[in-house]
């Protein structure tokens, strides 16, 4: 099974990017997963779903350790092959 993690940590900084935000970045590029795109507003990936939930894990962590005082986040299955979103 493949999942997408969507998430943004805050507080946001317009400035520069805080400590937590960049190690959500870290542990995201570190993880092997796929189609990662790190945005200043949002952030995604793709994975295996073992990768995405572990990553998952270490992000929660480690993000609320470097100063995160919230965390949004959304896992979804990604289809197979054909079935495309849109396509049901």
């Amino acid at each position: 099974m493949r999942l997408r993690v969507e998430f943004t940590t805050e507080p946001f900084d317009l400035d520069e990017a805080p400590a937590h935000a960049v190690v959500a970045r870290e542990v995201v590029e570190a993880a092997e997963l796929d189609a990662v795109d790190v945005g200043p507003f949002g952030n995604t990936a793709e994975g295996g779903a073992d990768r995405v939930l572990t990553a998952v894990d270490a992000l929660l962590r480690r993000s609320l350790e470097a100063g995160a005082t919230r965390i949004s986040l959304q896992v979804n299955v990604v289809p197979d092959g054909a079935e495309q979103e849109g396509e049901r």
